[in-house]
């Protein structure tokens, strides 16, 4: 398979274990066999939209940003990014920075500051 469909299933699996989600616990919740998630983490099969929009909530994706992750979907451009940045009250500037980052590091990135916003509170 090509380069993009192995990006997509790291991302997934990444994404899967950092939920602390097995393969059967996935396969139950979104209705999607354990082979496809499985031949679709380790690059092997391209999901369609359909399988996408199963797995996005249970891995605490939008079914747009997963659809995006796959190409199925364009991804929004700077002033989208600007504007939807100023509504979330997010600082333009690291939206910018952040948007111009390819899609696994944003996740990543977002993935740590989701963990580290977790502890904190568990300190407070």
């Amino acid at each position: 398979m090509d380069n993009d469909s192995n990006n997509l299933g790291k991302i997934i699996k990444q994404r899967r274990v950092i939920t602390q989600l097995s393969l059967v616990k996935l396969a139950v919740a979104t209705g999607v066999s354990v082979s496809l998630i499985d031949r679709v983490e380790r690059g092997e099969r391209f999901p369609s939209a359909r399988t996408l929009h199963r797995l996005a909530k249970p891995l605490g994706f939008t079914e747009r940003e997963l659809l995006s992750l796959a190409n199925y979907l364009s991804p929004q451009s700077s002033s989208m990014v600007e504007r939807d940045a100023q509504f979330m009250k997010l600082d333009p500037y690291v939206a910018i920075v952040l948007s111009k980052e390819p899609v696994e590091v944003q996740r990543a990135i977002v993935s740590i500051l989701s963990s580290l916003k977790y502890i904190a509170k568990g300190i407070v």
